[in-house]
């Protein structure tokens, strides 16, 4: 017979708050912490296949395997057989600083409705300058037709910062996009009654879900899904589970990528891992009550733009990871995920260049949108 000692019990005891700290200390682990790597082995190359682009800013591919490309500029450009059309009748772009034409986006029932979508900077409406909108048309031959005003952000402002803007479909047709703070941190994001630092849900002709979070908020900005976002350029839905991530730009440290979650405020300005450009600090906290904490966060920033999934069996070696295009750092980043949670991170085509985009294209290949360069597409190496 085993009888317990005050000695025994003593051990077990300090045992038990040694295992507690250990498991406490690894919970407070951040994910920045996971630093990235050069792989060792890479079984692919990348093939310019649309060259000479300045800032293409999105892409969207066509039943027929053709590419719809948005430049920055306000051109809309059809590639197909190698050759490039320029699209009539686009929306009148906005351009300042980080604004311009952004982002494009089919339904996901396009083949039955011809719906494309645009995100791009408009001086329409009340105000100086411009701010974000999101416009739908269709395609006939080289010309849009149909064009429908689907939202647009107001006041304008003659700031250049923080226009967004990426669009996304989920499961249920919904309709998401992203608008930035527009450089009113302070202004915009924490205050549901004003436009910048949201995601936004719609339905696809553009109507109010009766059920969005704010709706019976008066004076709410009704399209508003979430809150207390910096500049989101990065917006896609998880092939596995349905839902909606992001990734942001941070200031001096703190990108970061969330799952978005209907009426959740996100924390910017009020909490942030980064600081001010100058180096200054303008939070004290990193975490507050009713404030969602970030999936993952980088520190440095690597100014994240573009976001995909891999689910497509050509790359065997990263299926089911994340993939974001970095412009400070000018290579394409993969995160490998377990649970919602970053174990690994790679650079890949380290010094490529400036990686504006990066999507899963609709034949399972990926594609890299470099500023100054063009389109890239990445295949094996044989």
């Amino acid at each position: 017979m085993y009888i317990k000692s005050k000695n025994n019990m003593k051990h077990i005891h300090i045992l038990l708050v040694i295992i507690f700290i250990s498991l406490n200390t690894c919970a407070q682990q951040t994910d920045s912490e996971v630093k990235a790597q050069e792989p060792t082995t890479i079984n692919y190359k990348t093939e310019l296949i649309v060259p000479d682009l300045d800032i293409p800013w999105g892409m969207a591919f066509l039943p027929d395997g053709s590419i719809l490309i948005t430049e920055k500029s306000g051109e809309l450009i059809h590639f197909k057989n190698g050759l490039k059309t320029t699209i009539e009748a686009v929306p009148e772009v906005y351009v300042r600083g980080q604004g311009g034409f952004m982002d494009i986006k089919l339904h996901p029932n396009y083949k039955n409705n011809g719906w494309i979508y645009f995100s791009f900077a408009s001086a329409e409406g009340e105000g100086d300058g411009g701010n974000t909108a999101i416009m739908r048309a269709k395609l006939d031959g080289n010309t849009l037709i149909e064009n429908q005003l689907l939202y647009k952000a107001k006041p304008n402002s003659k700031r250049g910062q923080h226009f967004g803007s990426r669009i996304e479909f989920d499961n249920s047709g919904y309709l998401y996009f992203s608008i930035g703070d527009r450089g009113e941190r302070d202004v915009n994001p924490q205050d549901i009654t004003r436009d910048g630092g949201k995601i936004y849900r719609l339905y696809d002709d553009g109507k109010l879900p009766e059920d969005n979070p704010f709706v019976n908020i008066p004076n709410a900005k009704k399209a508003i899904y979430s809150y207390g976002h910096r500049n989101s350029q990065g917006l896609i839905k998880n092939p596995e589970t349905g839902a909606i991530w992001e990734h942001e730009h941070g200031p001096r440290g703190g990108d970061e990528i969330n799952i978005i979650q209907k009426g959740k405020n996100y924390g910017w300005p009020v909490i942030s891992y980064g600081i001010n450009y100058s180096g200054t600090s303008f939070t004290d906290i990193t975490e507050k009550e009713g404030m969602e904490q970030p999936l993952f966060y980088w520190v440095p920033s690597i100014a994240p733009s573009g976001l995909t999934f891999v689910s497509s069996d050509k790359y065997p070696d990263w299926k089911g990871d994340l993939l974001v295009g970095s412009l400070k750092f000018e290579y394409l980043e993969r995160l490998v995920l377990r649970n919602n949670k970053v174990i690994k991170r790679e650079k890949l085509l380290n010094g490529i260049g400036r990686v504006r985009h990066v999507i899963q294209g609709s034949d399972g290949y990926i594609y890299l949108a470099v500023e100054g360069q063009g389109i890239y597409k990445i295949v094996a190496n044989n």
